[in-house]
Parts: C-alpha cells; sequence; structure tokens
C-alpha cells in the first residue's frame, strides 16, 4: 500500500513541515521490534533537511534509549504516552503520575476481570508473574527486564503507568470502555496494541505531548507532522498539521489520519517519510516518489 490522501473536509494539511513526531511500535519498527535500514536513513535523510525527529511511544523512557542514540535523536522525546518528557539524555522536563486514589480504582476494576497488571513506576518495571502473557515480549521491546513483587501498594503513589495486559482481545475492550467510564477525567485510557489497555494521567495522551513538544522546538503544531498506527494516535493527529496512519492501522484509526502509507511490514514509515515529508520539503526526493495531494 502506498501513501493517499483522505481528503478531510476539515482540516487542510500544512504546506510546511518543521518536525515529524513519531509512534515507535507498530510504526518506527517493524513487528519484531526491528528499525530497518530504510528507516534510519529516512531519519538521517529529515535531519540532512533541517527537520527536527521526535518521538511519542507508549514505552517507558527507558526503552527508547537505544533509539535515540541509534538515529542521533536531539529532540525532546516523550513516553508513557506523553506520562514522562524528557530530553534525548532522557534527563526528565515533565512528568504527570496517576493520582494514587485513581491508580487503585484502576488496578482493583483489572483485578476484578481477571486481567494482568503492570506497573511502570519510576524507572522500573513492575509485575506481579515473570511468566505472565507477554512479558518476554516487552522485555524484547523495552530491553530491560521486570520485578516481581507481591504487591503493588507501594508503586501507586508514583506510578507513571498501569498496563493491563491480555490476550483475549475483547475482553480487554471491555476493560477498555469501563475504565473509560469509571475514570472519566481522572485519567487518560487507551490500548497501545491489542493486548495492552494503558492508564495514565489525563495529560499523559500523545495530543498533549505533542503540544508540549512542539513548544521546546519553537515550532507551531500546523508545521509537525505525525505518524501512528494506534488508537492513543489519534490525538496527535487531531493537533498536527499533517496526520499519517500505518497501513496496518485499524479502519477507524486510519480514517482519521490526513494520509494513509504502507504497513511497518512494507516500510510504511520510510516511504511516509520519502513521499510525504521530504517531497513536501523540496527535498531531493527519490524518482517515483508522490506529492501529498497526488494519488499514487
Amino acid at each position: 500500500m502506498t501513501a493517499w490522501p483522505r481528503h478531510s473536509a476539515t482540516k487542510i494539511a500544512a504546506p510546511k513541515i518543521t518536525a515529524l513526531v513519531s509512534d515507535v511500535d507498530g510504526s518506527l519498527v517493524t513487528d519484531d521490534k526491528k528499525l530497518t535500514p530504510e528507516a534510519k536513513n529516512a531519519v538521517a535523510r529529515l535531519r540532512d533537511n533541517g527537520i527536527a525527529f521526535s518521538l511519542i511511544s507508549s514505552r517507558p523512557p527507558r526503552g527508547l534509549r537505544k533509539l535515540i542514540e541509534t538515529l542521533e535523536i536531539s529532540a525532546p522525546v516523550a513516553g508513557f504516552n506523553g506520562g514522562a518528557l524528557t530530553s534525548p539524555d532522557l534527563t526528565p522536563i515533565a512528568e504527570h503520575f496517576i493520582p494514587p486514589q485513581t491508580a487503585r480504582e484502576a488496578l482493583d476494576l483489572l483485578d476484578a476481570r481477571r486481567v494482568e497488571v503492570w506497573i511502570f513506576s519510576g524507572s522500573d518495571w513492575l509485575v506481579r508473574d515473570l511468566d505472565g502473557a507477554y512479558i518476554g515480549h516487552e522485555q524484547r521491546t523495552v530491553e530491560f527486564p521486570p520485578i516481581r513483587v507481591e504487591n503493588f501498594e507501594p508503586a501507586l503513589a508514583t506510578s507513571s503507568k498501569i498496563v493491563g495486559v491480555s490476550a483475549d482481545f475483547e475482553l480487554l475492550s471491555q476493560c477498555e470502555n469501563e475504565l473509560g467510564a469509571a475514570l472519566a477525567t481522572q485519567a487518560a485510557v487507551s490500548r497501545s496494541q491489542a493486548y495492552y489497555l494503558d492508564v495514565t494521567h489525563p495529560l499523559a495522551n500523545k495530543g498533549d505531548a505533542l503540544s508540549q513538544i512542539a513548544k521546546l522546538l519553537g515550532a507551531p503544531l500546523e508545521e509537525i507532522a505525525v505518524i501512528g498506527d494506534g488508537a492513543n494516535d489519534v490525538t496527535m493527529f487531531e493537533r498536527s498539521g499533517l496526520s499519517i496512519a500505518m497501513g496496518n492501522a485499524a479502519p477507524e484509526v486510519r480514517s482519521r489520519a490526513d494520509f494513509v502509507t504502507a504497513s511497518n511490514r512494507d516500510n510504511g514509515f520510510a516511504k511516509a517519510v520519502e513521499r510525504l515529508i521530504l517531497n513536501r520539503a523540496g527535498a531531493d526526493a527519490k524518482p517515483g516518489a508522490i506529492r501529498a495531494g497526488e494519488r499514487p
């Protein structure tokens, strides 16, 4: 799948792009969490053309370290869906902890539904069962191990993200609706993957994180492009000057973006950079690249 315009009737993408902010899992990297040579080259070409590059991810900041180093990112980045904004060396700029009572309510509801729970507190990833579902998958993703605890209570005062984890996607969807209704304005509740339900501080959402990064970069939001594949990326779609959904995104996510690119299994990130960002910026594009607003 190559990129095509969504023809939004309410939003016209900005003619100038000075920064690109990307989701990580499902967007920048492949399903096996690899950064392709094409993706690396795309980020290098952005840098060569004076276009800033940043990340907003559901991962903890600690889980972004290797990407920051490999891609030579010099802009601020955000982990925990915006719950932790840091400099490229991971020095905290702003942190949003879940209010303790809200964290306890989320934990109680997930426990009642028999959904496995993880808590990210400080730089630690806390679990009750080291052999639980998706533990190995997440450890390969963030590149550090969890810590087993008997009781989450001590961590509830400083939790940045609570994750409900389940291979029962329908159950997790129900929990998303229940938690969203129960916590209302007390927390941001969204799935970062079909198997992960994230609960964060109300300000820990990708839309607010995008606004913070734009301010730190000194760039107007209308000059920032974003790319993502998840429901939690829609809030940054809404605030950006140009939004791009991955081809592997769900239909409801793709429908909210200005453009759709190829999937993360087909170098969709690199293709979007070349065809929708660099062409727009007047960079020396590769043969066959399309311009935003044109059908391939």
